[in-house]
């Protein structure tokens, strides 16, 4: 899916905890979540720092939507 929205000129994050996955069907910025289950949370923490795990965690991505990769570079991926 993140490729089809790409080809129609929007940038997309792809956030999952499956990078490799990711990278291998030709996703262009790949954001490792914190778990298969809880991509965007951390449901270990207390709600207060859980809040503060997700805010960062979408500054991250919203950072890396205005990244592309480098000529030769398949994928920018964070972890």
């Amino acid at each position: 899916m993140t490729k089809e929205i790409e080809r129609a000129g929007i940038p997309v994050v792809h956030v999952t905890n499956l990078t490799e996955i990711s990278k291998g069907i030709g996703a262009h910025r790949i954001l490792r979540g914190n778990s298969v289950l809880h991509v965007f949370g951390n449901p270990k923490l207390p709600p207060a720092q859980e809040f503060k795990f997700r805010e960062e965690h979408l500054a991250k991505a919203l950072d890396m939507l205005e990244k592309t990769p480098e000529p030769g570079q398949d994928s920018l991926i964070e972890e």
